[in-house]
């Protein structure tokens, strides 16, 4: 319930409110030199929940993880347990990208902020293989197959669906989704999904980026998978 300011002399009988008249106009003098001053007669909001205004107090501090990855939100861990986290950087093997030639223009455009981000992230060109298919519905079989090669620490998968008059949108666009989760659970390796499903081209043309966001989920995927790895190695 929303806490709203008393003033002095507030909830008193009526007999009582004339004999606090003169204390009364005294404590509002005060009070408005200094608004800031919090009645005394109203709880602390934090005392009356029973918590603690610090966390500090509680004996438990929480390491904020997550800050400064491409995803949102941040994760709150405590010391005594262990946290793997993964980071977008460079790997030790190369990255697939499995592009669709349908929507090309878009693709394009997707393909050259995915390349980019590689690029940033120190991933050499000389360790990168793009693959083309002829649509959306074939993305999961190139991807499995550059998977299996056993060449590369991730794949991103690239393309654009944009929804037309009849149903054949919801098909190629569910078969996509499902068909690139199944690569990367068959395979081990990571697949990032980097295909547009969109209503309209201009809701595509907004979100290129999109190329750049799935090489940093694939690249802290395949990072994450390194330190999992060597963690298991070393027990």
């Amino acid at each position: 319930m929303s806490q709203r300011e008393t003033w002095p002399g507030e909830g008193l009988p009526v007999e009582d409110e004339v004999e606090e008249v003169e204390a009364d106009e005294a404590e509002e003098d005060d009070d408005l030199d200094d608004p800031d001053e919090a009645d005394p007669g109203e709880a602390d909001p934090d005392e009356a929940d029973g918590e603690p205004d610090d966390a500090e107090d509680t004996g438990n501090e929480l390491r904020l993880r997550g800050a400064g990855q491409h995803a949102a939100g941040e994760l709150d861990v405590p010391d005594d347990i262990d946290l793997l986290e993964g980071e977008a950087r460079d790997t030790r093997r190369g990255v697939g990208i499995v592009v669709s030639r349908f929507n090309g223009e878009i693709v394009n455009r997707l393909l050259a902020a995915a390349l980019t981000e590689l690029e940033q992230a120190g991933v050499a060109k000389e360790t990168v293989t793009v693959m083309a298919v002829p649509g959306a519905f074939e993305l999961p079989l190139g991807a499995m197959a550059l998977a299996k090669t056993r060449r590369y620490s991730c794949i991103v998968a690239l393309g654009c669906v944009i929804r037309g008059e009849t149903a054949h949108f919801e098909y190629i666009a569910g078969e996509a989704a499902s068909g690139l989760q199944l690569a990367a659970l068959e395979s081990g390796v990571p697949v990032s999904f980097g295909v547009l499903t969109v209503d309209t081209l201009e809701q595509a043309e907004a979100r290129v980026d999109k190329g750049a966001e799935a090489v940093r989920t694939a690249l802290e995927m395949a990072d994450l998978f390194s330190q999992l790895r060597a963690t298991a190695q070393a027990k």
